[in-house]
């Protein structure tokens, strides 16, 4: 069972254009600087159901709506991938025309090569993804001038273009 602690209907910091986003719970990396330690416990917030799913769904509807950010907490955690996955496939199937992007403290190696971040749906989150922010924060590496991410160790990856390039890693120009 998954928990969120925040659902934001128009978010302009997570991603390009006007978003909803996910913040959802729980999270085993605890990096140091972290700015929402609260979502380290897995059971923060509210219980994630498919209220809360249609919820989310409703808030992406207008044309305004880019699409999904997902963040957190660690929503790569394998706890909370199994209903992650559900999410973005309705997104895919009721509102094909928008974007997902995704906050990782895990790596694109790690989410693409066997690691403890991998499960039974993790190639399918990433094969409906279009941005992943990857990487740890890293409180020695804060620079608030970067564009969509808090240490220069974390890098913006068009998924799609990775995936078609065996799975290298091509960073997002947007």
């Amino acid at each position: 069972m998954m928990h969120y602690g925040a659902i934001k209907r128009n978010d302009i910091a997570n991603g390009i254009g006007i978003r909803t986003s996910l913040f959802v719970s729980g999270c085993t990396h605890q990096c140091p600087g972290c700015f929402q330690p609260q979502t380290w416990d897995f059971e923060y917030g509210e219980v994630y159901t498919e209220e809360t799913e249609q919820r989310i769904i409703d808030l992406m509807r207008p044309d305004y709506n880019e699409g999904l950010t997902i963040l957190g907490g660690e929503p790569m955690e394998p706890e909370n991938q199994r209903e992650i996955v559900k999410l973005i496939r309705r997104v895919r199937s009721e509102l094909p025309g928008k974007t997902i992007w995704i906050y990782s403290g895990y790596t694109w190696a790690e989410l693409t090569r066997e690691s403890r971040a991998r499960c039974e749906v993790t190639d399918e989150i990433l094969s409906m993804t279009d941005v992943l922010v990857d990487g740890e924060f890293m409180e020695s590496k804060k620079d608030i001038t970067l564009r969509f991410r808090g240490s220069s160790n974390q890098n913006i990856i068009d998924v799609q273009s990775s995936l078609s390039n065996n799975k290298q890693m091509v960073l997002w120009r947007g």
